[in-house]
């Protein structure tokens, strides 16, 4: 198996379930991940906050392993985060605060083990 040195980036806040910011002001959305939408049509205000508020727990504060992927419509990295051997998008679709998101799977190898 080949091993790739991740870069790391510390996590500043997170704006919500999937959307975290570092100290140096990258937006990164996370891969690979849906999760109910704090506000908007599909609101969904309770699990939105709870999703948040996990994600925030994991990472707030923290230096992160970062894998970029790409750029959003946004201008948001799209990238997978982990902490220490935790992969944090799996965690947070193992807790139930995600799903995996299938349109964008294929930009993370663990969603082919679902």
């Amino acid at each position: 198996m080949l091993f790739v040195a991740l870069a790391s980036v510390v996590i500043a806040s997170c704006y919500d379930n999937d959307t975290c910011t570092t100290t140096s002001d990258e937006r990164v959305r996370l891969a690979c991940i849906n999760s109910p939408e704090p506000r908007g049509k599909r609101a969904e205000p309770v699990p939105a906050k709870a999703a948040r508020d996990h994600l925030r727990n994991l990472v707030v504060g923290e230096k992160v392993g970062i894998r970029r992927i790409t750029k959003d419509r946004y201008g948001r990295t799209v990238a997978e985060l982990f902490h220490g051997e935790t992969n944090v998008q799996q965690e947070m679709v193992a807790s139930g605060n995600a799903e995996i998101f299938w349109r964008y799977a294929h930009q993370c190898v663990w969603t082919e083990w679902k």
